[in-house]
């Protein structure tokens, strides 16, 4: 705990900043900072490139394995895009869930037309792109899109069950279960770990929260919105980072892209370290209507951390079993790790899973023993409630045949 409470000392701290020096701008949670001149030693030129130097033209050709749909296919699968399918919003634009004409169920995201098109059109054309390069379990497939005008369309797996945001705030009236929440976690380090690892290209999602992790009905865990999406630094040219934009979510953004503009593969660790503490503590990384020193969730939790109280911060709404409390404090230190202010502290996405893996095995051993528990004590209170019926008609029966003896002696 002593490394973890070094290593986290400085992350809290106020900073300050030049507001001139400062081109960060906020729309809703969203965080956007105008890009970087210049180049920094490894960095990807390309990167650099503004808003306005995009153009259709960058992506003609059709991602392989993607579909396109005609808007009148996809006005009829939503019955005209009405709201009753309807399933969700988000900074992109609305989600309807549809059917298309070969029965598949699908949810068929539609871009906005506002004053930020251009920048719509980026993570547009970005998200196609990236969900065209990859395949995994634990990732939302891209299933096609339609583009005309300003008219852009997103076609993707359709996932059933809501968000992991919606869970944790008890939209669905089902409370998840420690090993619901670490299975969730894993699937999520997973993911990562593919995107940075065995893509054909690393890539680096950009915003990691808990809005963006879809559930289905046996409560796997997908990653959604690739909008944010980069492609990560070239290893084989020695390259630690990509010099570019700021892009994410307040709560989740990774403090050192923040100030440096520096973008690699540990800035996603650093938003699967504060989503792994919403997981556990059940609460938002920024919750205003807290008192002052609850309402920054991982400054709440590492100071319950340090003070040796680290079970005040599991979610209230969970049972506070043995086992759950068995691996609390593991939990924190993996996610502290994963927060950490520099990332030269945070594990790789690859560690992390494997760390999570191990806390889950410990887990599952305590659990079972307490379900074992339980099933005995269940077993020995059945037991106890037969004899207690068998001694009561044993009891009964002896009256009657006293009375009956009685009856007879009287005759």
């Amino acid at each position: 705990m002593r490394k973890v409470s070094t290593m986290m000392c400085t992350c809290f701290a106020p900073r300050t900043t030049d507001q001139d020096d400062n081109p960060v701008g906020h729309r809703g949670n969203k965080v956007y900072v105008q890009d970087v001149s210049g180049t920094e030693p490894g960095s990807i030129h390309n990167s650099l490139r503004g808003f306005s130097s995009y153009s259709s033209q960058d992506y003609e050709a059709k991602p392989a394995g993607a579909e396109t749909f005609a808007i009148a296919d996809l006005a009829r699968a939503t019955n005209n895009f009405s709201p009753s399918n309807k399933i969700g919003q988000g900074g992109f634009g609305m989600v309807y869930k549809g059917r298309l004409r070969d029965g598949r169920l699908v949810a068929i995201k539609r871009g906005k037309k506002d004053a930020f098109e251009q920048r719509l059109s980026v993570e547009f054309h970005t998200e196609v792109e990236m969900l065209s390069q990859v395949d995994h379990l634990n990732l939302v497939k891209l299933l096609g899109y339609m583009e005309d005008g300003t008219e852009r369309i997103l076609v993707v797996e359709y996932v059933s069950n809501g968000n992991l945001g919606e869970h944790l705030d008890g939209t669905y009236g089902k409370v998840l279960d420690m090993s619901t929440r670490l299975d969730i976690a894993i699937d999520v380090a997973h993911a990562l770990t593919y995107l940075h690892l065995y893509a054909d290209r690393p890539i680096i999602h950009r915003d990691i929260k808990s809005s963006n992790i879809l559930l289905t009905d046996t409560y796997r865990a997908k990653v959604a919105d690739f909008g944010f999406s980069r492609v990560g630094p070239s290893t084989d040219v020695g390259a630690t980072h990509v010099s570019t934009q700021v892009k994410g979510t307040a709560g989740y953004l990774d403090p050192e892209y923040l100030n440096t503009f520096q973008l690699n593969t540990k800035s996603d660790v650093y938003s699967f370290g504060i989503l792994l503490i919403e997981i556990f503590t059940g609460r938002r990384p920024i919750e205003l209507k807290r008192p002052s020193d609850e309402r920054v969730t991982v400054r709440w939790s590492f100071r319950k951390f340090v003070e040796g109280k680290v079970a005040d911060i599991l979610d209230s709404k969970l049972e506070r079993t043995p086992s759950a409390l068995s691996i609390i404090e593991r939990l924190a230190e993996l996610a502290f790790a994963c927060s950490a202010p520099t990332k030269g502290d945070r594990p790789s996405m690859k560690k992390a899973a494997e760390v999570l893996w191990e806390i889950r095995k410990d887990y599952l051993v305590e659990h079972q023993k307490e379900v074992k528990l339980k099933a005995e004590r269940a077993d020995s209170i059945r037991v106890e409630s037969a004899r207690s019926e068998m001694s009561a008609d044993s009891h009964a029966s002896l009256h009657q045949t006293s009375h009956r003896r009685r009856h007879w002696s009287l005759s």
